[in-house]
């Protein structure tokens, strides 16, 4: 009887490149005005924005598919005033088919591809994945195709994001608001966040062999700062109660399975992350 040694997940973090905001966007009203201090000043702040790559044995696993490369520009799908208020940067190798395909990775070998949400920074490069199960919240692609189907061409949906989805027949799969806690594969489940940045959120908790627990919160937590105490709410916000009630329940989370928790936008926490060009965590 020979002793098969089991494949060990691999997760890699790719860096796909910058975004830049006003950073009341980021953390609500940071700096505000006193009568001591009438004209505070805000600042433009610059913040990464990534993928996570699951190499398991169960299949391929990628977390959030960043910026569309035809974002930016005079043709570009953003609206002028998103590429003002938010513009991206990125070199080639930043852009997500590249990133793979560094990692010898083909699109059509992703299984499931976790949507946390369908802004513009995190599903740009959805309509690559029409091989595998695009998992989002319900009430996260309701809201999305509503917007589409209103013309709305401004704002954190891209009418030609969702445009490209549509044409390019995904495969959804929707989380429903009562879905939590789900098992996707061995040592991997997707977590419910429900309505607070967005419509709909959702996470992933990981445990890995040797890392250990790992949450992914997406813009449920954009950096330290707002993970707190105190919790400080994002500009961009549905849901503030939501939203609240999220970052307590991922804090718990923690807390209870001893799990790091990787923010959505977090320059210090990303500059300490393994990329995927330097190697893997396992």
């Amino acid at each position: 009887m020979s002793n098969i040694i089991k494949p060990r997940p691999k997760l890699y973090v790719m860096d796909n490149g910058r975004m830049s905001m006003d950073k009341n966007w980021i953390i609500a009203m940071h700096n505000p005005a006193t009568i001591n201090n009438p004209n505070a000043s805000t600042e433009f702040t610059e913040f990464p924005i990534y993928t996570v790559l699951i190499d398991h044995p169960e299949g391929k696993i990628l977390f959030d598919t960043a910026c569309n490369p035809n974002s930016m520009g005079s043709e570009g799908r953003w609206a002028e005033s998103t590429q003002l208020a938010s513009p991206w940067v990125a070199s080639e190798e930043c852009y997500l088919h590249n990133r793979l395909e560094q990692l010898n990775v083909r699109p059509e070998e992703i299984r499931y591809v976790i949507a946390s949400h369908l802004h513009l920074d995190h599903a740009g490069c959805l309509e690559m994945f029409t091989n595998s199960t695009v998992i989002v919240h319900e009430d996260e692609l309701n809201g999305a195709l509503q917007n589409y189907a209103r013309n709305v061409k401004e704002g954190a949906y891209v009418w030609a994001d969702i445009d490209a989805w549509i044409k390019n027949h995904l495969q959804w799969k929707t989380i429903k608001r009562h879905q939590d806690n789900l098992e996707l594969a061995e040592g991997i489940n997707i977590l419910n966040f429900g309505s607070g940045h967005a419509w709909g959120m959702i996470g992933l908790h990981i445990e890995l062999p040797e890392t250990g627990g790992i949450i992914l919160a997406s813009d449920a937590i954009y950096s330290a700062e707002s993970y707190g105490p105190p919790v400080k709410p994002p500009g961009i916000i549905y849901d503030l109660l939501g939203y609240r009630d999220t970052v307590e329940k991922i804090r718990t989370l923690a807390a209870r399975t001893n799990s790091q928790v990787w923010f959505g936008h977090d320059i210090n926490q990303f500059k300490q992350f393994r990329k995927s060009t330097e190697g893997y965590y396992e």
